[in-house]
């Protein structure tokens, strides 16, 4: 399977923020992640990297 798990980075670490993600559309300045079910996480973030080999999105909160 190909679906991944998406991770917040904060200076704490990283929170996950969605698991087996297959989708990733941006809506304005918001992202909105879906996963293998359908369910959908909208937040304001930007992709930071995505390590494929890993399985990791990782996002970022834009700068203020």
């Amino acid at each position: 399977m190909c679906e991944a798990h998406a991770y917040l980075l904060a200076e704490q670490g990283q929170e996950k923020i969605m698991e087996n993600v297959v989708r990733i559309a941006s809506d304005g300045d918001a992202l909105v992640l879906t996963d293998l079910f359908g369910d959908e996480v909208r937040l304001q973030a930007r992709i930071k990297e995505i390590a494929l080999i890993e399985h990791k999105i990782y996002l970022e909160t834009p700068p203020a």
